[in-house]
């Protein structure tokens, strides 16, 4: 497995992260067998494991700390802290008062002392960015966290967290996590250039697209029979009768014949696009089952071609979204019409 560093922390990380959200009642609910599956991902040479205390509501980190007995020196941790883990509206967000409480929790969770990396899981609008980051300035200058980062933070605010940070002596976020894949591009235009600017290590997620790369999703009816959970829980993003589903459907089937054509499986070539962006340091890769592992990690040492690359650009142009809810992230001005109106 290839490595590359992590921005400017020095940190080595293998070019595959492993991401640990399927792992517990939402995924895969075998402990054992989760931990087999994280196991195999360590001996395969990835040594960046990524998970949150949502995932799971925890379950995901007791799994992650279970396998990591005995080896977690050869592994950079990852874990994110922002949303809800319970009714009380406290219990979640940016604050200080919930940062360090959380992470206390997350550090119990996964058995360790120390997280390597902590992340804001998503932008908090009821929380100044200031206040966050003095809550995680204090957690570095403890030793219970080495590095901060985002999670797909819109390059506007990635921006004015390193400016605060600069201003109020901050530690500052040294990575983004954002969405990334051939269908979600809208992150080319800003935020992996931004990323760049501020040299932060770029930690994707979501190659697969939610598995429209999959391979499974051949034509409409694969989309509501295969995963009809998705379609009732986020029918944006999946309702095959929503034209810009449709124009994920049509983008599949042109670049499944584009990946047969250069040897290689559709998932293959989801992950090494993602990887040639020269911003990106690691893909993580979320599989279920050890299967799924397997598969992704016998096209690590996938490189696309030139000629490869300038025609998935023709099928999906660069920093295109064909389905803009699959960008995660709506700014508030947008999604509250009150902030819209006087």
């Amino acid at each position: 497995m290839k490595r590359r560093t992590l921005g400017g922390t020095g940190i080595s990380v293998s070019e595959y992260a492993l991401g640990a959200m399927m792992f517990g009642r939402i995924g895969n609910p075998g402990h054992d067998d989760s931990v087999r599956i994280i196991h195999r991902a360590l001996d395969a040479g990835i040594n960046l494991v990524d998970t949150a205390d949502i995932y799971s509501d925890g379950e995901s980190e007791e799994i992650v700390g279970k396998a990591l007995k005995g080896r977690r020196d050869e592994v950079v941790l990852a874990t994110k802290v922002h949303g809800s883990m319970g009714p009380d509206a406290n219990h979640g967000g940016n604050s200080r008062r919930w940062i360090t409480r959380e992470v206390e929790n997350s550090l119990r969770r996964l058995g360790t002392d120390h997280i390597d990396l902590y992340q804001i899981h998503r932008p908090d609008p009821a929380t100044d960015v200031d206040e966050t980051l003095a809550a995680l300035t204090d957690l570095v200058r403890s030793g219970k966290v080495l590095a901060v980062g985002s999670s797909t933070f819109p390059a506007e605010q990635i921006v004015e967290a390193q400016w605060v940070s600069e201003k109020r002596g901050h530690v500052r976020f040294r990575t983004e996590q954002p969405p990334y894949s051939i269908l979600a591009r809208s992150v080319e235009a800003a935020v992996l250039p931004t990323a760049q600017r501020y040299g932060m290590g770029v930690l994707t997620w979501g190659p697969l697209s939610a598995g429209w790369l999959s391979g499974r999703y051949t034509q409409a009816s694969d989309v509501t029979t295969s995963d009809s959970s998705r379609v009732a829980i986020e029918s944006r993003k999946f309702d095959p009768a929503l034209p810009e589903n449709a124009a994920k459907l049509a983008a599949v089937a042109e670049l499944s014949k584009l990946a047969a054509d250069a040897g290689l499986t559709l998932p293959h070539l989801a992950v090494g696009f993602v990887l040639s962006h020269p911003a990106v340091t690691s893909v993580l890769i979320g599989p279920r089952t050890m299967e799924q592992l397997e598969s992704l990690l016998s096209g690590a040492d996938t490189v696309l071609t030139p000629d490869v690359l300038d025609r998935i650009d023709e099928i999906v142009p660069p920093g295109t979204d064909l389905n803009r809810a699959d960008s995660y992230y709506v700014p508030p001005a947008l999604a509250d019409a009150a902030l819209r109106r006087r």
